[in-house]
């Protein structure tokens, strides 16, 4: 019998299935296209480390000692005047720099969420934020959407008298989990029907810089700079090993956001901020993102290509402008979660799409989703993984059409 005492929160902490997932894909010669990894053959390994070694030559104390809470002022400097450059009216000092995007979901969440509080998400979304949103207890509403992402009419819809609807979280960018980006109509039609309404939004914004054929239209920030919390990261486009993201928070919020990232950790790591910021300070990125994105184009490529060929009638997707994932729907009768045991064995990964839902009564989970990484395998790895998953949903579809014996 134990003697410790859980708080009731505690009981809506759950593993990412992503993460246990992963541990499945530790098998050898298994090719997973399950977890949302940048490629480490991205990674800029040179440049961090004599980056490293500027460091400690150049401010060795100072990088070693504990830190401002807000940041290293150089790399909020430059975080706000790269958000400028995208349309953005805002000060550094309304930048925070956080342990990653992760932990500002967390830090809004912990700011914005009362127990029984409405927030409203994507159908369906990151189940990251839904993770880090679920310790504080709110209560989900779905928006519903299209392939242009959620709809005006469903931020109106939403409750706005008290005790209201604290915000909506959007990923307007080549979203996780479908891909999808929100067009320079829908943005503009969304600001309009959340000012109109009084209902805050929560930009995310990992994947903005993996643009394909074209940059995405500027920020929902941009449009409503006093109505919207905006997040951002260095780990798609340098490395997620550093743990590095932000947040631009109005100046009404960005006391207490400060103050809980204070109680969180004290500070982000000072050494990690002053090696990015010395990899980036001189245009670094603008050389190096376009060579991620160029890989990534043809990896996409590579799939789309792939699931044409492979996957069995009925299946359904859209392949993406940027970012990192395909969104398929399976044929009637599949179940992507009770699928996944016979792909792992059959040497190939993803992750079901239901683990995306906020299922709520409006919008259940789609049973009949998965969610596919193309840019951690090679085309030729992306060829034979989607081989092996059309091979997998075929005999599951073969055998419901034979007689029971």
């Amino acid at each position: 019998m134990t003697i410790w005492t859980q708080a009731r929160r505690s009981a809506r902490l759950n593993p990412s299935i992503i993460r246990e997932i992963l541990k499945l894909t530790e098998q050898p010669g298994v090719l997973s296209m399950a977890g949302g990894l940048p490629s480490a053959d991205t990674f800029p390994v040179e440049a961090i480390r004599e980056a490293c070694l500027r460091v400690l030559s150049d401010s060795p104390r100072e990088a070693l000692q504990y830190a401002a809470s807000e940041g290293f002022a150089p790399l909020r400097n430059w975080v706000a005047q790269q958000l400028r450059a995208q349309g953005q009216v805002l000060d550094a000092s309304q930048v925070l720099i956080t342990t990653g995007s992760q932990q500002g979901l967390d830090l809004v969440g912990k700011v914005m969420v009362d127990a029984g509080a409405p927030i409203a998400v994507e159908t369906p979304t990151y189940l990251g934020a839904l993770q880090a949103f679920n310790p504080y207890e709110p209560i989900y509403t779905s928006l519903a959407g299209d392939a242009d992402g959620p709809l005006p009419e469903a931020i109106r819809a939403l409750p706005h008298d008290a005790p209201g609807t604290r915000f909506a979280y959007l990923i307007p960018n080549f979203q996780n989990p479908t891909g999808r980006v929100m067009p320079e109509a829908r943005r503009a039609a969304l600001v309009a029907a959340a000012q109109a309404a009084r209902i805050p939004l929560v930009e995310d914004n990992p994947y903005g810089e993996l643009w394909f054929e074209a940059a995405p239209p500027a920020p929902l920030a941009a449009r409503w700079p006093e109505g919207v919390l905006y997040l951002g990261s260095f780990s798609k486009v340098l490395t997620p090993g550093f743990r590095l993201g932000y947040l631009v928070a109005p100046p009404a919020l960005y006391p207490k956001l400060l103050q809980a990232k204070q109680a969180a950790d004290l500070h982000t790591p000072g050494f990690n901020q002053r090696v990015v910021y010395e990899v980036i300070k001189n245009g670094f990125l603008d050389l190096h993102v376009p060579t991620i994105r160029a890989r990534y184009r043809s990896q996409r490529d590579a799939m789309a290509e792939a699931l044409g060929q492979h996957m069995p009638e009925g299946c359904e997707w859209q392949r993406p402008m940027g970012g990192m994932f395909f969104w398929l729907r399976l044929p009637a009768g599949c179940d992507a979660l009770a699928l996944l045991p016979k792909a792992v064995a059959a040497g190939i990964a993803y992750v079901p799409g239901s683990a995306f839902y906020a299922h709520t009564a409006n919008h259940p989970a789609d049973d009949r989703t998965l969610r596919l990484s193309f840019v951690t395998l090679t085309p030729a790895e992306l060829h034979e993984a989607v081989a092996v998953l059309g091979r997998v949903l075929r005999e599951h579809l073969d055998g419901q059409r034979e007689p029971a014996p």
